[in-house]
């Protein structure tokens, strides 16, 4: 054994090691003498925790705060115990289970990487093959489940809305319920627009809920063409607004002051961010 392949083996040995002992602390938090909080917890009381936690490293990834990313990692596995723990006590099934049928699902979804029992692999030269080779398994893998009764069940109704919004979108455009390109979409904006416009005006809060929702929806549509990863667009647009709001507090001398400012005057200390930030 090379010094490199031995190496490797330690480390695979220390991440196992590592691994089995947070579960091991895991199912101690959860039995009897347990952590009462821990203990209290569902499936359904800690969805809200997995949210936040995955929010969570989005916002270490942006930041390049790779520290962080490690903890918010760790924050993110918890989670993945927790569901463990939990399914192993109602007898569903275990961590052992979660990760060899992750194991599985890699080595069947990259046939070009692991051969198949008869040693045959298959070729991909490039991401885009590897893409629809992982589509065409995917496609194989839903035969041998239950009938849907929509080709859009297999779209959680838990996302985050505008999630699926994008995933309906994309869904159907597989089978050509699409529009053809873009500029559509811009003109079905102003219709959305319009037609909530309307809503507004008649004030018919019902409707103008709904139209709103269509509007997002379009809009949805609109990034899905455009390939705008729609969550990565607004929080880059949230920390926009974040880095201008700051400098407008600053301008004024601190919050306090800002809140006393008019209108207009908030208005000109906006438009001073927004120049300062476009001069950097």
């Amino acid at each position: 054994m090379s010094e490199v392949e031995r190496e490797q083996l330690d480390s695979k040995v220390d991440a196992g090691k590592a691994l089995q002992r947070a579960a091991e602390i895991m199912a101690k938090l959860r039995a009897p003498n347990g952590c009462p909080w821990d203990r209290e917890q569902t499936f359904d009381s800690i969805k809200r925790h997995t949210l936040e936690e995955t929010y969570e490293v989005f916002d270490a990834i942006e930041r390049r705060a790779w520290p962080d990313l490690k903890d918010e990692l760790g924050d993110l596995l918890l989670q993945v115990l927790f569901y463990s723990q939990m399914a192993k006590e109602a007898g569903y099934f275990d961590l052992k289970d979660v990760a060899e049928n992750l194991s599985a699902k890699l080595v069947r979804r990259h046939p070009h990487i692991f051969p198949a029992e008869d040693g045959t692999t298959v070729a991909a030269s490039d991401s885009g093959a590897v893409l629809r080779n992982w589509e065409q398994i995917k496609l194989e893998e839903k035969k041998a489940k239950p009938a849907a009764e929509s080709m859009l069940d297999d779209v959680p109704r838990s996302m985050p809305a505008t999630l699926e919004a994008y995933k309906l979108g994309s869904k159907a455009a597989k089978i050509g319920f699409d529009w053809p390109d873009a500029s559509g979409l811009f003109a079905k904006l102003d219709e959305e627009i319009a037609e909530l416009m309307v809503e507004v005006e008649a004030k018919h809060n019902n409707n103008v809920e709904a139209e709103f929702g269509d509007l997002l929806f379009t809009a949805m549509n609109l990034a899905r063409h455009l390939k705008v990863d729609t969550e990565t667009a607004l929080r880059r647009t949230n920390a926009k607004f974040r880095a201008r709001f700051a400098a407008m507090e600053k301008s004024a001398g601190g919050s306090v002051a800002l809140g006393a400012l008019q209108p207009d005057e908030l208005e000109e200390l906006w438009s001073k961010a927004k120049q300062t930030e476009e001069k950097v």
